[in-house]
């Protein structure tokens, strides 16, 4: 059994945890930690668990709207960290040496195994260090995690074919984004092609990977000033064949519901 919940997403903090069961055994991975620390501790003992219980953590990448508190997660509890080589060198510094023994280097398409959970890491086409975004599986459903993409590169789709659920950035509608207060060179950078998917290509990424087994989407990453949960969900529902309705939204400030892959 496969589930996951997001504990928040947005342009100010991102962390969503992912169970897989086997038998008896349960394994629980947090991909990302870009929530204040008692704030992610709190989100994780309202979905059932808490901190302790994390058999290991994901930093896709070193932006801090994603490795938030890992450092101070890590030093509370000794959480087994991955990330990829990049993300580490980017992070690095005297404070973060006293964990390195807790470190485990991710690598592109090279699959991490954690009890009966199987996490396949790719890279992505963003402005960070070497990002890397996950697809996760039980052996037998499979859920795809890409929130931070300036585009949908070939290789990405690649990783992507064939998931039950996705969790997939739609974070900025163009004209709300042009049209706001941002400085010219923040404008290039989120629209830019190692920035931020806007609707329409999260759309255009979804036409690609949409098959008769893709029951679930949630539109992640929003941005607070230039989308809305409704020009977000119209997008993708065109894309889906479906009611805007059925197109999930993760929010910054609260958890998602369970849902199971």
């Amino acid at each position: 059994m496969l589930r996951f919940k997001s504990l928040g997403s947005g342009s100010s903090g991102n962390a969503t945890l992912v169970e897989a069961q086997s038998g008896t055994q349960t394994t629980r991975l947090l991909i990302d930690c870009g929530l204040r620390l008692r704030d992610l501790e709190a989100r994780l003992i309202e979905a059932g668990s808490c901190a302790e219980d994390l058999d290991a953590i994901f930093i896709t990448h070193e932006h801090g709207d994603h490795i938030g508190c890992a450092r101070s997660f890590v030093k509370r509890y000794s959480t087994p960290l991955w990330m990829s080589q990049g993300t580490w060198l980017a992070v690095q510094d005297h404070a973060w040496s006293e964990y390195a023994h807790l470190l485990n280097l991710a690598r592109d398409t090279c699959t991490i195994e954690i009890g009966p959970l199987q996490a396949m890491p790719f890279t992505v086409p963003h402005d960070a260090r070497e990002p890397l975004q996950l697809r996760c599986s039980d052996g037998n459903r499979h859920l795809g995690v890409v929130t931070d993409l300036g585009h949908a590169s070939s290789h990405v789709v690649d990783a992507l074919q064939g998931c039950h659920a996705l969790v997939l950035e739609a974070n900025h509608d163009p004209e709300m984004l042009q049209a706001s207060n941002y400085p010219s060179f923040l404008k290039q950078r989120v629209a830019g092609p190692w920035g931020h998917l806007a609707n329409h290509a999260a759309a255009e990424l979804l036409t690609r990977l949409k098959h008769a087994q893709l029951n679930y989407v949630q539109a992640a990453h929003l941005s607070e000033r230039n989308n809305t949960p409704e020009l977000a969900r119209d997008c993708l529902s065109r894309a889906m064949g479906c009611a805007p309705s059925e197109i999930a939204v993760a929010n910054p400030l609260i958890s998602s519901d369970w849902v199971q892959v």
